[in-house]
């Protein structure tokens, strides 16, 4: 810990060396793609934000990941004041608020100016839905996947190019396991409802495997599925979220089946 200052200058001051050889002088902040960057960026951050909110404005919880932030407030008037002090506070410590991500957005309170209804934070999209809570309709913030998560994972199964693997569906189940789990843990974590199109989409690709493997029309394929279902329910993750019985299991993916690339 001694010479942990010293480490930290050299670290701040080194040059960047390109991919053809060029060095570049930096004057300010840590190496673009440095592997102490994010440690270095955080503690920045914990000291700079952090600890000052917990000091000047202990009402107001907070998320922070990174640089992106989440300040939760009561009124609009809290929110430019808050927006208003972290600006200032940001600036005296030559850092500045991100001009496009850097809003107000309005959950569910009243307000004078209109503002966004939703925000996207780490792969999820917060925005309000009616729910019934104590037997009352109410408007309250929920969670879904973010579209950009959505995309990004029915791409990488698309990069997968599932139904042209030749192998046996144990081992495609194998492969594709710690990614659907994954999914559910993190994604699902609150609820799994949300990630119906991801399902219906994978669904599709394991149809088209079946289709193309076995050589089946669809209604053959899904008999299939349902006898390999009803021999291991849990072959793949996403199958135990569907109720153990024949009929929801064939509409499950009859009502999903579509064309995928």
């Amino acid at each position: 810990m001694r010479n942990a200052g010293l480490y930290i200058k050299r670290w701040l001051k080194a040059d960047t060396v390109q991919e053809n050889g060029a060095r570049i002088d930096r004057i300010t902040g840590t190496p673009q793609g440095g592997v102490i960057s994010p440690l270095l960026a955080n503690i920045f951050m914990h000291i700079s934000f952090d600890k000052w909110m917990d000091k000047h404005h202990p009402e107001k919880p907070f998320e922070r990941y990174a640089d992106d932030v989440v300040v939760h407030c009561k009124t609009e008037k809290q929110a430019k004041f808050i927006l208003r002090q972290i600006d200032e506070r940001l600036t005296n410590c030559k850092l500045t608020l991100h001009p496009a991500k850097t809003k107000i957005v309005n959950l569910r309170g009243k307000s004078e100016k209109k503002y966004a209804k939703k925000y996207d934070f780490l792969g999820f999209t917060i925005r309000p839905q009616w729910c019934k809570t104590k037997g009352k309709s109410m408007l309250l913030p929920s969670i879904f996947i973010s579209t950009k998560s959505e995309t990004s994972i029915v791409g990488k199964f698309q990069k997968m190019q599932i139904h042209k693997k030749r192998i046996t569906i144990e081992q495609l189940a194998s492969d594709l396991r710690p990614i659907v789990r994954g999914l559910i843990n993190y994604h699902g974590k609150f609820s799994t409802s949300h990630l119906r199109f991801i399902w219906n989409n994978l669904n599709n690709r394991l149809m088209k495997w079946v289709r193309r493997e076995k050589g089946l029309y669809l209604m053959a394929s899904l008999k299939w599925l349902w006898k390999k279902y009803k021999a291991n329910p849990n072959l793949f993750p996403h199958w135990a979220l569907v109720h153990h019985h024949g009929r929801a299991f064939l509409l499950y993916y009859i009502r999903a089946f579509h064309y995928v690339d």
